[in-house]
């Protein structure tokens, strides 16, 4: 039987004081991890009813896990594990505890941010600041925020129609959603010392989701105060850029990313992007506590094809992050080369997406060139 226990009585992450929602925010903390145990449940055909009773709680448990209104993050990890395996027995996919286990995580976050709201957190508490997240995980930590369904997800469809309507994400409320936004911009504010630097960039990054014009605006200014007197070995500094760059690119300015992109002319700033990418995918297959990783991992350590197919899917001209996946790809065939000899798929699937590219007279010169030399591996590769 999984044995639920009481509200999670750890000490909220504050620096004073305690937190100005206590007992409001705590819903938060396990509506992600609550919606893919709904959806694995789906997956596996089963009802409510009946893994409830597979796990031996009420069907009122089930309910109010997946509602996340009694949070799978005050959970025992060893009940944790027979739910997982009891997922696994009634079908759910293989991948379900990994997805379960980064849901908690999003949740961590989630929480942190909206009992937080824009009362500032110590960096070494904050879970923003604990490893270098992955795709897979911020995904899922903007999940409510977008409505869009994870990728890594996608297998979880059920196996029987649903009936009547049914929500296709976890929700966060207006109040909710403006709490987390506050209190990732007082983090941006807040996290300038070194040691900070990686709590602030991930704020940042997740900042970029908050539509509000006092955000936007003040996006606006990080860029121009983020490359303002950078130096090409200040990896804190180039890191930094590129959040904002992303960031300033996903809500319609281009602009800044086609300037960070052309200052990648140096060894360490190609080494830091590539590894940057490898990282976000899951290509380095460790945990990084911080970003140093980037400027002393080697990236022909990793294997570069996740991140060229990855690279490839998204040399579409619609998109706003247009510049810099180019340039990534060039950068690493033009030191991967190997990459498109081993794998005719992917030579395939690059020719026809640099075809496609050709025609569009708006890229530029640097872009065109860019794609002249992909064109040109190509060639080479088919020989």
């Amino acid at each position: 039987m999984v044995r639920v226990e009481g509200p999670d009585e750890r000490p909220l992450m504050a620096e004073r004081g305690g937190t100005p929602t206590a007992g409001r925010g705590s819903r938060c903390s396990g509506i992600v991890s609550g919606f893919v145990l709904k959806l694995a449940r789906q997956a596996a055909g089963a009802t409510q009813e009946s893994f409830a009773a597979s796990l031996g709680v009420d069907a009122t448990t089930v309910q109010s896990w997946e509602s996340g209104r009694r949070p799978l993050t005050a959970v025992r990890t060893t009940d944790l594990l027979r739910l997982r395996m009891q997922l696994a027995r009634a079908g759910a996919p293989a991948d379900t505890a990994r997805y379960l286990f980064d849901a908690l995580d999003a949740d961590m976050v989630l929480s942190a941010a909206i009992e937080g709201g824009d009362v500032w957190q110590r960096e070494e508490l904050h879970p923003l600041s604990a490893t270098v997240h992955r795709r897979t995980l911020m995904n899922l930590v903007t999940w409510p925020v977008t409505g869009q369904l994870p990728v890594q997800l996608a297998g979880l469809a059920p196996k029987r129609p649903h009936r009547g309507p049914t929500p296709v994400s976890p929700y966060l409320s207006d109040e909710e959603q403006t709490r987390l936004f506050d209190h990732l911009f007082t983090v941006s504010l807040r996290a300038t010392q070194p040691s900070e630097s990686l709590l602030r960039r991930q704020a940042i990054y997740l900042l970029s989701f908050d539509r509000r014009r006092d955000t936007s605006a003040w996006l606006r200014g990080e860029w121009s105060r983020a490359t303002r007197g950078r130096s090409s070995d200040d990896l804190s500094g180039l890191l930094g850029v590129r959040s904002a760059a992303v960031t300033r690119a996903s809500i319609g300015d281009t602009d800044t990313l086609h300037d960070f992109v052309a200052s990648l002319d140096s060894e360490r700033a190609a080494t830091a992007n590539l590894n940057y990418w490898a990282h976000w995918l899951g290509e380095l297959p460790s945990e990084q506590a911080s970003d140093d990783f980037m400027v002393t991992v080697d990236p022909r350590s990793w294997a570069g094809l996740h991140l060229a197919a990855h690279l490839t899917g998204r040399l579409d001209p619609a998109s706003p992050h247009l510049v810099l996946n180019l340039h990534s790809l060039h950068a690493l065939i033009a030191l991967r080369p190997g990459l498109l000899t081993d794998w005719p798929l992917l030579r395939t699937r690059l020719a026809a997406a640099v075809e496609r590219l050709h025609g569009y007279d708006s890229l530029g010169k640097p872009m065109h060139d860019e794609l002249a030399g992909l064109a040109y591996a190509v060639r080479l590769a088919n020989r």
